[in-house]
């Protein structure tokens, strides 16, 4: 009886010790992918921090150009009603 329990005991031990290997192994794999994961998600982040720089410079030219359009369309209004004055004068000569 006592040899039944030792044969169980080292069993159980040999069970224990390749288990445990196995849990290493798994959990280098395991540190592995969250390593590559996080050097994804700092790559995604770079490249989102890149993309706003891009997007915010996007929109002060595009802000700049809407002013100039502003701008350029006063000044023809402007240019447009001078003409319209001049050519009201010559009609009444």
């Amino acid at each position: 009886m006592n040899h039944k329990a030792l044969l169980t005991g080292a069993l159980l031990a040999g069970t224990i010790v390749l288990g445990g290997c196995a849990s290493t192994s798994e959990i280098a794999n395991l540190r592995t992918q969250v390593e590559q994961a996080q050097a994804t998600a700092d790559s995604a982040a770079t490249s989102a921090a890149a993309a706003s720089r891009d997007a915010a410079a996007a929109k002060a030219l595009a802000e700049q150009a809407q002013a100039d359009a502003a701008a350029a369309k006063a000044k023809s209004e402007d240019t447009d009603a001078k003409i319209d004055r001049m050519f009201k004068k010559t009609m009444y000569k």
